[in-house]
């Protein structure tokens, strides 16, 4: 049977590719994710504000998917929201990310998935800077940074 594709931006050669959708068990992110990722990113958990890795990183380069690779921000886009958490104007690309509606804690939120293995990032609001008027707010524990020169 063959597997799901989706289109999404490549970062590292500015081109969109075609990337298999990755399916695993819960057993099996367990083994390759620590376990406070494993909350986050596949049991809708919050890391607690201002402690994540990435809430005062001020370094250049691509946020992508701790879980599975894919580009989803860039430095270029990040701001300090004073919320304790990674915050994004946009993503690298609109393919990059995907959606869902989040009601719970009595909230109406919008939910951030990775489109390629369904880990869920964090919550999009409509609070943010120009130029996009929107705040990326996403879990530290959920992205993997990698540096550019």
């Amino acid at each position: 049977m063959a597997q799901d594709t989706i289109d999404v931006y490549d970062a590292s050669s500015k081109t969109y590719v075609k990337s298999q959708k990755v399916v695993k068990t819960p057993q099996e992110w367990q083994k390759i994710l620590t376990p406070q990722q494993y909350d986050v990113m596949f049991q809708q958990g919050t890391e607690r504000a201002f402690t994540g890795e990435y809430v005062d990183n001020h370094r250049k380069g691509i946020y992508k998917c701790a879980a599975c690779g894919l580009d989803l921000f860039s430095s270029e886009d990040k701001f300090e929201s004073g919320t304790g958490w990674p915050s994004f104007t946009r993503p690298i690309d609109p393919k990059n990310v995907a959606y869902l509606k989040d009601n719970s804690l009595f909230m109406a939120r919008i939910e951030v998935h990775c489109p390629r293995c369904g880990a869920h990032l964090g919550h999009v609001f409509d609070d943010g800077p120009p130029p996009t008027g929107k705040r990326f707010c996403m879990n530290s524990a959920a992205l993997k940074f990698v540096e550019q020169k």
